[in-house]
């Protein structure tokens, strides 16, 4: 029996069980089942298998934006009018066959965009270079999920299964859980929070279904099985992603009025350049990027070029070798200017974090 009929089935016995105290056991094994016969679909056992000609893209920028959705919904056009990239842009589908890479310079960070092929439904399953499409988007820190206005969210939920599938968690939080194997001592569970899901027994059966016996495993938070499940497996993705409704043009505007309303979403129209000051300005925000900007001995700070830093690594330390791997050993102190220090300037050593358009000047060894 192939995997995709072993997944097929598994998915048809849960839609068929009842949920209640009794079944969760049987659904928590279930659902261990089905997330290691995907992971079997990520990873083939034959070995890395080579990416699809032309999806290979070298990273370039302070971040990388993909361009997620079904053919012909505009992705294309949106490149070309927003970093003024040729994409192919025709009236019929399928029109991009591999990934167009675009670049735009935005409040001085490189920001690299991939206009990716169309997906189609069963991507995450091999179909239609779906499993090249979605790798690459693996490797983005935001994804924009580009839809059709006119054709229902339906389109929405159908992207969001392909990428769930391939193992992205598109704006979520990584789980508050702790899961450390052990060599003896079986499995101790312990709770922070009140849980209406998990138990010791449901966490032991999901265990066994990996061939775990001992372990450690604090939940901070209400979990369920599938946020246990993503923990043991460690090879997912957690991206921040921007929906954007697409050809506004052609609805009115009390239609508009309640699109505003759908949480992480912005409608534009990429043929007209409609609202792409909000599209950008709501980029920036999920992008979460730091800039810093240098200040040489003696001299006025250079405001023009800013080092671009990740908001979950944005020490004195990182912004050295962010500039060059060699300073930081002959780094003796820094000073800082800005938000993140009580006085102006103020010293502080490799650990200090800084924030958002700090200005920083770094002193070497004698």
């Amino acid at each position: 029996m192939s995997v995709l009929q072993k997944i097929a089935d598994i998915e048809a016995e849960m839609a068929r069980t009842q949920r209640n105290k009794a079944t969760m056991g049987h659904l928590g094994l279930l659902k261990a089942k089905l997330a290691k016969l995907k992971r079997e679909l990520i990873t083939p056992k034959g070995g890395g298998a080579a990416v699809g000609e032309g999806f290979d893209v070298a990273k370039t920028g302070d971040a990388r934006i993909g361009f997620v959705g079904f053919p012909s919904v505009g992705k294309s056009t949106l490149l070309s009018n927003l970093a003024g990239v040729y994409s192919e842009v025709a009236a019929y589908e399928f029109t991009t066959l591999t990934t167009v890479p675009g670049c735009i310079k935005y409040k001085g960070a490189k920001i690299q965009l991939l206009d990716l092929p169309g997906i189609i439904e069963g991507a995450k399953d091999g179909k239609g270079r779906g499993k090249q499409v979605i790798a690459v988007a693996r490797t983005c820190s935001l994804i924009f999920i580009v839809l059709d206005v006119l054709k229902p969210l339906l389109h929405k939920k159908l992207i969001e299964k392909e990428l769930e599938g391939f193992g992205m968690r598109l704006n979520k939080e990584p789980p508050q859980i702790t899961f450390r194997r052990k060599e003896k001592g079986g499995v101790n569970l312990q709770c922070a929070a009140q849980q209406n899901e998990l138990d010791l027994e449901l966490v032991k059966t999901i265990l066994a279904e990996y061939r775990i016996h001992n372990a450690d495993i604090v939940l901070k938070y209400d979990a369920t099985a599938d946020d246990l499940i993503d923990v043991i497996e460690g090879n997912r993705v957690y991206v921040p992603c921007i929906y954007l409704l697409n050809k506004i043009d052609q609805i009115s505007i009390e239609e508009l009025d309640i699109i505003y309303k759908i949480p992480h979403c912005v409608p534009i129209s990429a043929h007209h350049k409609w609202n792409f000051d909000d599209l950008l300005e709501r980029m920036w925000e999920y992008l979460n990027l730091c800039r810093i900007y240098t200040k040489p001995k003696g001299q006025l700070p250079d405001y023009s070029a800013p080092v671009v830093l990740r908001a979950d690594r944005k020490t004195v330390e990182d912004f050295c070798n962010k500039i060059h791997r060699t300073i930081i050993r002959e780094f003796k102190y820094a000073l800082v200017w800005g938000s993140s220090v009580k006085h102006q300037p103020q010293k502080v050593g490799k650990e200090h974090e800084l924030n958002d358009e700090d200005v920083v000047q770094i002193c070497k060894k004698v």
